[in-house]
Formats: C-alpha cells, sequence, structure tokens
C-alpha cells in the first residue's frame, strides 16, 4: 500500500489509503458550509464552458460472415456427400457387372467341359499312311572323349572347328 500526502492546516502528514479516506471525510466536516461554498464556486468560475451534449447514437448492425459460411459449408457439405454417393453407385453397377460377365463365363465353361464321346470315323474315305520323302536317320555310337585324349587337347587348344573330325563315328550294328 502506497502512502498518501495530506494537509491539514499547513502540515504535511503521511497516511495508508484506509487512513486517507476517513481523513479526508474528517478534514470535509470541519470546513464550514461557507468554505465548501466557495471552493465549489472557484472550481466552477476556472472550469471551461460546457460542450454541447451529443446526440444519442444507435448501434450500427454488425453483418458477420458466419451466416454465409454456414451456407457456403452447407452447400459444400451436399455436393462432397452427392458425390461420394455417385462414386459407390457407380462401383456397385461396375462390380454387380462384372459379377454377371464372371458368371457367363463360368456358365460357359461348364458347357465346353461337358464330357462328350468322339465323332465316328468316316469309313468312306479310309486313311491311306503315306511314306515319308525325309532319308532315314543313321544311329551313331556315343563316344566320349577322355581327358588325356587327343581330341581333349584340340578342344583346349582352340581348335573347336576339328573336333568333330576327332571323333569317331562309329554305326550302330
Amino acid at each position: 500500500m502506497g502512502t498518501d500526502v495530506a494537509e491539514k492546516g499547513g502540515k504535511s502528514l503521511k497516511f495508508s489509503s484506509a487512513k486517507w479516506k476517513k481523513t479526508v471525510v474528517k478534514h470535509l466536516l470541519d470546513l464550514s458550509r461557507d468554505e465548501l461554498k466557495e471552493r465549489l464556486c472557484d472550481k466552477s468560475k476556472g472550469a471551461s464552458p460546457k460542450s454541447p451534449t451529443k446526440e444519442s447514437t444507435k448501434p450500427v448492425e454488425i453483418k458477420l460472415h458466419t451466416q454465409q459460411r454456414a451456407v457456403k459449408r452447407a452447400m459444400f457439405n451436399y455436393s462432397v456427400a452427392t458425390k461420394l454417393y455417385l462414386i459407390q453407385q457407380q462401383k456397385k453397377q461396375e462390380e454387380k457387372l462384372m459379377k454377371m460377365i464372371e458368371e457367363e463365363e463360368v456358365r460357359m465353361l461348364r458347357k465346353e467341359m461337358i464330357p462328350r464321346a468322339q465323332l465316328m470315323p468316316l469309313f468312306d474315305r479310309p486313311f491311306f499312311p503315306q511314306r515319308s520323302n525325309r532319308p532315314l536317320t543313321v544311329p551313331r555310337e556315343p563316344s566320349f572323349c577322355m581327358l588325356g585324349n587327343e581330341c581333349w587337347s584340340r578342344i583346349s587348344g582352340g581348335e573347336l572347328y576339328n573336333f568333330e573330325q576327332c571323333q569317331a563315328m562309329k554305326p550302330i550294328k
């Protein structure tokens, strides 16, 4: 609490705020009515003339954008909901179509998989096998070369073209 200074009869005194209020009230009571009137008159003479009173103003209605934003947000939410609904309907329709196609394919496969007897051969045109024009193949006996054999030395020496010459061509009897 701050201390306040009061003057009483030319003397300055220090008081706390609670004591200050009490002293001011006592000081005003001590003054006579004539002194109070003089003080009030002095204050009114020194004061500036009163300014004209202002007319009462009416409050201006403030238009907030919350209502407009709420309407726009509702429209946006509606458009998003309709878009999602249309996408879901399209997916359901596509799934339904794919299911119908798969069922049709399964039905066709089952129809094709029914075992049936082979047709009777036509006996009015009998089958006559014909001899081939290709020459017969001559069978050969395989020859396995050993590491010490001259065939192996020719291969390792880089003479791959002479490999056929070194193999023995022995026909099977």
